[in-house]
């Protein structure tokens, strides 16, 4: 029996909600519709403009949209990426970065021609001595006038000059360093790459030439000597030249004069001077100019008086007002050995010493 409104005979075959419902699981949902290529006019418009049933639409650009919006999200994400990498690394080169050299270094005691001569007063003896003219600390060791090089800016030269000297008074001139009571402040400028050889110096010393800290540093024995006067004299000159498209180099040779007394002596215990000459080279890439720091490639130390059998390798041991050298001469050196330096020493000149 058929339902309220419905055909006494039922609903006919083929008409709505009848046979199968075969569409009913069809459904043109509003995407659908606005998506559809034909359009069909309204009565009005069929009656006012004879026009056809339906008309044509537009096709939507659906698909160049969404390609376009794909293309700007690439480009967006390219551009984020170049300006990241270029914040972290603004000066890298497109090569790779050459590997680091271990520092090569020689240190050669002179040892006195007789009695160290010494005297009561710092000052009296500075200025009977070749030291005389030198400046105090820091300020014996002038920045020269710099200009560009054909890869390298007036900055960038100027910065190289300026790490290489803070290198040479902090490892120099610093009396914690002096001492051997610390290392870090001239530790903290080197490459990272050289600081496994610093490091190896300091916990396993040798008389290698390559693992010395008197390479590194300037270390008087503690236990034998102490600065009578802070104002240590100094007298050195900077050099820099670029030795390849990504590489300056900065060579150094400055002369440090200090006062000294035995340790643990009164104040006026004689004081005698004491003299390192300090022949270094030092090397920058673009990475190191922008960190502050460098690589210590080459460094030649002469020191005295000193005794030539003493080992210099961790200590440089001063002779002393009064004192005269140890008979014997340095170290033997096995020419059979790869990985030996050869043991050196030099005298003193008497000329070097202060008149009396």
């Amino acid at each position: 029996m058929g339902g309220p409104g419905d055909p006494p005979e039922g609903t006919p075959e083929g008409g709505p909600g009848g046979g199968e419902d075969e569409y009913r699981s069809v459904v043109f949902d509003e995407s659908f519709v606005r998506a559809a290529r034909l359009q069909e006019y309204s009565a009005q418009e069929r009656m006012g403009d004879h026009a056809p049933a339906v008309r044509r639409r537009p096709a939507l650009r659906r698909g160049l949209t969404r390609q376009l919006l794909i293309l700007a999200l690439l480009l967006a994400v390219a551009f984020g990426t170049a300006i990241y990498m270029g914040l972290r690394h603004p000066y890298s080169s497109p090569q790779a970065r050459r590997s680091v050299e271990a520092l090569r270094m020689t240190v050669i005691p002179l040892a006195p021609q007789g009695k160290v001569p010494g005297g009561a007063d710092a000052e009296l003896l500075y200025a009977h001595s070749p030291a005389a003219q030198f400046e105090v600390g820091a300020a014996g060791i002038p920045l020269p006038a710099t200009r560009n090089t054909p890869h390298f800016s007036d900055s960038q030269v100027t910065a190289a000059l300026s790490i290489a000297r803070t290198y040479l008074v902090r490892s120099s001139l610093d009396p914690d360093v002096l001492t051997g009571r610390q290392v870090r402040q001239a530790r903290a400028l080197l490459d990272g790459d050289q600081l496994d050889q610093f490091d190896q110096s300091f916990d396993h010393p040798a008389a290698d030439g390559r693992h010395a800290p008197t390479g590194w540093l300037v270390r008087l024995d503690p236990s034998r000597a102490q600065l009578a006067d802070d104002r240590i004299r100094v007298q050195g000159t900077l050099q820099a030249d670029e030795t390849d498209s990504a590489t300056l180099e900065v060579t150094a040779d400055t002369i440090f004069v200090y006062a000294l007394r035995p340790t643990g002596a009164a104040a006026d215990a004689p004081v005698s001077l004491f003299t390192v000459r300090r022949e270094m080279t030092f090397r920058f890439d673009r990475d190191d100019l922008r960190v502050g720091q460098l690589q210590l490639v080459t460094s030649y130390a002469q020191a005295g008086p000193m005794s030539c059998a003493e080992d210099a390798t961790s200590y440089l041991h001063p002779l002393l007002s009064g004192q005269t050298a140890r008979t014997g001469g340095p170290a033997g050196t096995d020419p059979y050995a790869t990985d030996s330096a050869t043991a050196l020493c030099g005298t003193l000149a008497v000329g070097a010493q202060p008149k009396g």
